[in-house]
């Protein structure tokens, strides 16, 4: 029985014209959209409720998608391809992850150049956007339920992904979807309140350089008067930073002003360990470590504790449940 597909056009380079580059409406792509989709699966194109540059896109906006997407299932569709901006690419899909689990079947895809000329009129002479499309729409109908990321004939974990470079074809990389993958197995149902909820989520994420403790000390403070719900410190290795006891007794009290502080690290791929003796106080000190798949799963993961759990001491305690 032939699958019925739903794509779902969300913005993003696939679909910009002009110069500068801008996101065609979508009453006008989308037709243009459909006459390239090749005649032998059935395919039926909407728009997101949001067409806008990724870089411009937010929980709430993905939150959105997803509510999009489970109205849909009800409707009969059980397989998605959503085109997407590259920039928060990998968010969207982790977050779409995180909260469709296994309930369907999800492929994520974009570009680094349009479709469409400059003037919308033609075809683009030299872009990857046809070829990830149709790479997408093959997936969707090889792939187990779940959510990926489909970029330059590879497919992805959606959970695992990361663009790696901001203008060549070969952008993402992540682990291959023919590979084992714990990923987020179930869904959950998004209501209005989640999207109003998100709309004040506030994760801060700091990538910590080799500076004197009292430096990081002196940053760590200045965050006190209005600390964010959640703080990622990306350290060095494999969670690696050069600490001291006022620091620690910073993180104390950025808790109880309702901030978690989360170890990250700053290489993209691997696990956190604590081996070193530089990390024994993590054992100890109010702080989480990062068991996400990706930087962009943090997120999704510090999203889905955000609005599961009203206080930020049941996000600390069920942290590792999730």
């Amino acid at each position: 029985m032939m699958k019925k597909i739903a794509l779902i056009y969300m913005g993003g380079t696939f679909g910009c014209v002009g110069e500068p580059l801008a996101p065609m409406s979508e009453h006008d792509f989308l037709p243009l959209l459909a006459q390239h989709i090749v005649a032998d699966i059935t395919v039926q194109c909407f728009a997101a409720a949001q067409i806008k540059d990724s870089s411009a896109c937010t929980a709430a906006d993905w939150l959105v998608l997803i509510q999009q997407i489970q109205q849909l299932q009800r409707q009969g569709f059980q397989h998605f391809v959503i085109i997407h901006g590259t920039d928060t690419l990998s968010y969207a899909a982790a977050t779409l992850a995180r909260f469709l689990g296994h309930s369907c079947h999800v492929v994520l895809t974009g570009s680094q150049y349009p479709l469409l000329n400059v003037t919308g009129c033609d075809t683009r002479e030299f872009s990857d956007a046809l070829s990830n499309l149709h790479f997408a729409l093959q997936q969707i109908e090889q792939q187990p339920a779940g959510v990926y990321l489909a970029f330059q004939q590879q497919i992805f974990h959606a959970q695992s992904s990361l663009k790696i470079h901001t203008s060549a074809l070969d952008a993402f990389a992540g682990i291959a979807a023919d590979q084992p993958f714990a990923s987020a197995t179930q869904a959950i149902q998004v209501q209005q309140q989640h999207i109003a909820q998100a709309e004040h989520f506030n994760l801060l994420s700091l990538m910590l350089q080799p500076i004197m403790p009292a430096q990081l000390l002196t940053q760590l403070e200045n965050m006190l008067s209005n600390p964010p719900q959640f703080l990622v410190l990306q350290a060095f290795g494999s969670g690696n930073i050069a600490i001291n006891n006022d620091i620690l007794a910073l993180f104390d009290s950025l808790y109880l002003q309702r901030c978690i502080c989360i170890i990250s690290s700053q290489v993209p791929f691997g696990t956190l360990a604590q081996h070193y003796a530089v990390s024994t106080w993590m054992q100890t000190a109010k702080v989480l470590m990062n068991d996400a798949h990706s930087h962009a799963d943090l997120y999704a993961k510090a999203l889905q504790m955000y609005l599961k759990y009203p206080t930020h001491t049941q996000r600390f305690e069920q942290w590792a449940q999730h």
